[in-house]
Order: structure tokens, then C-alpha cells, then sequence
């Protein structure tokens, strides 16, 4: 039987698989008990995070929406208000969790780009009185996700430090990327994360685990949190074994995102000239690229379907958008590629008499 091209699978970063060296370090790790404070990897994971972060105290938890809907439990009581940007994360891809489980709700400010001012903050501030929202948080995405993978600058992220102490507002960084920010700016990650109230990264994206996030805070913030932990789930034993995959990609898959970022930039290079085929704006910042298919007459989902037959996945972000993001498991030639293939089926889907798909 003919053997199945590898899938390029530029969907999410979160496809990625453990390497044999992780595989090796998550077997060799020393482990005890989660609950007693015991086990060792995980210990040592959250004290290199609270370090990396520019925070007193860090925990370790299953995932970063669990890290997001944490945060909110600690800052919020039910009738709060988290202020954001329309299309981030905790607004839209988290099950309306933070409604659900701390009662809070979200004022959304629109924004392409993820990105919103100090100004755009003050102008959503609620006037303390008994009929009103109490507006609680600001929450922040580092980098952007349907903003196209943009980083906040460190001068932004101070600035609604200080808006938020003036008003009483805890500031909240969900932190998915936020490693990427770093490496693409060259700047320390605790520049970006150390003004935050609550911060946290995950492992499961572009550091390459098969699962994790570190939330970071002060400690009675973290004290908060570990109450809250056992509330939605309780302890994870000897999660050790997966710490220790944590620690790892710290070691070793911290630096080479700039592979990535470089892999998105030669993608979206690849892809400029296409007729009709719009580029977010500014190109790839970090690892993040999205295609506006509207000016080529071709739907997004038509496209993705073409491509999975040629073993390229992407994302479909509605009816004329599409979103990619490489990641340690794709290479420059994985991206050459998926050019390529993109540019080979939109050929195709355009000749194709309207309403068929083309073979």
C-alpha cells in the first residue's frame, strides 16, 4: 500500500509532539506527592516560572483556559466586569467560563489586532454605583491570537498597570505566547509580565508539551488559586511526570521559536504575490498568519478541505479566513511546502465553474 504523506499540520501550534528527548526527561523524573507539596518537578517548575515571569509564587495546572478561568475566580465576584479585546480568547473560545463559573462579564473593545489603548480601557470604566457592573479586570493576550500572533508593548502593558492601580482593577495577562513575544523582541519575559496582577504561559503551544500551563502571581494570589484548583479538579499527584516536560522546553525550546517566526515570515512571503489573497496586515509578526480569501471568490472552507488532500491543514476563521501557525514540528521545507500546495489550490478552486469544487 503506498505509504500516507506526512500531515503539515499548521492548524495551531498546539500540534505539536513530545520529543525523545522530553519523552526521555518525563520518564527520569523524580515525582511525589502534588497535594503535600512533595513532588519535586513540579516544585521546581513553578519556581523557574515565577522567576521567568517576575512573580512571587507560580502553579502548575492542566491548561491555559484553566489558568484563564482561575484568575477571574480570584479576581471576580458574580455582577464584575473583565474589560477586553472582542476577539481574545477568555472572550471567545473559553465556553463563556468566566460567566459560568465566577459570575463576571466581559465589555469587549473591538480591535483587529487584539491590541487596544489605555483610552479605549477608561472609556469602558464603569462609575462605582449599586446598578452598575463593577469593573474588576484587564485582561490582555500576549501575543494576540485573532490578532494575528501581535505583541503588546512592554510601554502598553505599563501604561494599564497604571490605569488599573488608579481604578482598583487587577490587569491579567494571558500569557499563551507570551514566550514568543519575548524571543521576537528581545526583551525578558518579566518586562512584559512582571506589571500583571496574574500571568501565566503554556507549554502545550509552541514550547512543544503535551500538556500544561504556569500561572504566576503573588502569593496570596497563588494561595487563592490553589483553593480554586481543588475546587474545579483537585490535586494531580505525582505531576511530575509532567513538569518535567515543562522543564525541559525551557531548557531546550525557548530560543528556536525564532525558527518559527522566521518559517511564518518565509510563508507569508510565499504567499504575497498571489492575486486576489490579502495578507493580515504587517505580515507575520511572531508565528501567527492569517489569509483574507475575499478578494480571490474562494471560501476559506473550500480551501482547507482542498488542502487536507494534499496533507496540509489549516485553520478556518470564518466564511473568507483562514489562519496558520508554525511551530517546532514544522520545518522551513514543510512550509515551502504548504506554499506551495495553497497556491496550487486556489489555481484550481478559481478555474473551477462556480458552485464545484475543483478535482
Amino acid at each position: 500500500m503506498p505509504t500516507q504523506p506526512r500531515l503539515i499540520d499548521l492548524a495551531a501550534d498546539t500540534a505539536t509532539r513530545p520529543s525523545k528527548g522530553m519523552r526521555q526527561a518525563i520518564a527520569a523524573a523524580p515525582v511525589g506527592d502534588e497535594q503535600r507539596g512533595e513532588d519535586p518537578t513540579t516544585l521546581a517548575l513553578e519556581a523557574r516560572v515565577a522567576g521567568l515571569l517576575g512573580q512571587e509564587k507560580a502553579l502548575f495546572l492542566p491548561s491555559g483556559t484553566m489558568a484563564n478561568q482561575i484568575a477571574f475566580l480570584v479576581h471576580c465576584r458574580a455582577g464584575d466586569e473583565i474589560v477586553c479585546a472582542e476577539n481574545a480568547h477568555v472572550f471567545g473560545s473559553e465556553g463563556a467560563g468566566a460567566a459560568a463559573l465566577s459570575g463576571a462579564q466581559f465589555r469587549p473593545i473591538e480591535t483587529a489586532t487584539g491590541l487596544f489603548s489605555v483610552e479605549d480601557v477608561a472609556r469602558r470604566l464603569r462609575a462605582p454605583r449599586h446598578r452598575s457592573p463593577r469593573s474588576r479586570v484587564i485582561a490582555i493576550e500576549q501575543t494576540t491570537n485573532r490578532g494575528g500572533g501581535r505583541i503588546w508593548p512592554e510601554a502598553e502593558i505599563l501604561a494599564l498597570k497604571a490605569l488599573a492601580r488608579e481604578n482598583g482593577l487587577a490587569l491579567h495577562m494571558d500569557g499563551a505566547r507570551l514566550l514568543n513575544a519575548a524571543v521576537a523582541t528581545g526583551l525578558a519575559a518579566a518586562r512584559f509580565a512582571a506589571p500583571c496582577d496574574s500571568v501565566w504561559i503554556d507549554l502545550s503551544k509552541g514550547l512543544g508539551c503535551p500538556v500544561g500551563a504556569v500561572l504566576a502571581g503573588p502569593e496570596a494570589f497563588i494561595e487563592e488559586a490553589l483553593v480554586w484548583k481543588h475546587r474545579l479538579g483537585g490535586a494531580m499527584r505525582q505531576s511530575g511526570i509532567l513538569a518535567a516536560a515543562g522543564l525541559y522546553a525551557l531548557d531546550h525550546n525557548v530560543a528556536r521559536l525564532a525558527e518559527d517566526h522566521a518559517n511564518a515570515r518565509r510563508l507569508a512571503a510565499l504567499l504575497g504575490a498571489v492575486p486576489g489573497l490579502a495578507l493580515q496586515p504587517g505580515g507575520a509578526v511572531t508565528n501567527i498568519l492569517f489569509l483574507d480569501l475575499s478578494g480571490t471568490g474562494v471560501p476559506a472552507r473550500a480551501l482547507a478541505e482542498a488542502l487536507l488532500g494534499e496533507a496540509v491543514r489549516v485553520n478556518v476563521e470564518g466564511e473568507s479566513r483562514i489562519r496558520m501557525v508554525t511551530h517546532l514540528d514544522i520545518s522551513a521545507g514543510d512550509v515551502e511546502a504548504a506554499g506551495r500546495a495553497i497556491v496550487a489550490a486556489l489555481a484550481r478552486l478559481r478555474a473551477a465553474p462556480q458552485g464545484h469544487a475543483a478535482p
